[in-house]
């Protein structure tokens, strides 16, 4: 059986991201999928990195439970807004924190390379936008895209990660929005 974890980057529980968010955990509970879910801006920890990595700092008892939700899924998905072109704070400070040396990766000693400890699992971007997602990826590169799949996932071994983008937010309507929860949904039933 497949086991799914769904992250929420968005604090607003009132947002459309949640709406996806459960949505998707709705349509693969019908599927019969293991699902686990994870609402960044409900868990107890200080997002900032504050040593980098030169020295460590104790992960909170939240966050040792992310990383075991992490750890267990097969399929990472991902749900959150695009703001400023990036990701929601809270939700890089969540990443920042868990995709660690050691935990995500392993960097080589007197090398370049690294090891890529995530190995196995696969991801899914679902990211909302007030503009077209192909503006987005035309005019600005997609950053908050690249940054989760390549310089993130990727780069700890989660392969392949696909993307969905839902926009533009600002002008949608009723029927837009529900078209998109629909999706989710679709999305959640397929395992995707």
């Amino acid at each position: 059986m497949k086991k799914i974890l769904v992250i929420n980057g968005h604090p607003n529980p009132e947002s459309l991201n949640h709406a996806l968010a459960e949505s998707y955990i709705k349509g693969a509970k019908i599927s019969d999928i293991e699902i686990e879910y994870i609402i960044i801006s409900e868990l107890d920890f200080n997002p900032n990195l504050r040593f980098g990595y030169q020295k460590r700092t104790e992960l909170e008892p939240d966050l040792l439970d992310a990383w075991e939700k992490i750890k267990w899924a097969d399929h990472l998905v991902w749900v959150h807004p695009v703001w400023w072109g990036g990701l929601p704070a809270l939700m890089k400070g969540f990443i920042d924190r868990l995709f660690l040396p050691g935990m995500a990766f392993r960097y080589r000693e007197n090398s370049v390379w690294w090891d890529k400890l995530l190995k196995g699992k696969t991801g899914h971007i679902i990211t909302t936008m007030d503009q077209p997602g192909w503006y987005y990826y035309l005019v600005f590169g997609q950053p908050s895209i690249n940054q989760l799949k390549k310089s993130t996932l990727q780069f700890c071994g989660v392969s392949p990660v696909k993307v969905t983008r839902f926009g533009i937010i600002k002008t949608a309507n009723q029927e837009n929005r529900e078209r998109w929860i629909a999706k989710a949904e679709q999305l959640g039933k397929d395992g995707l």
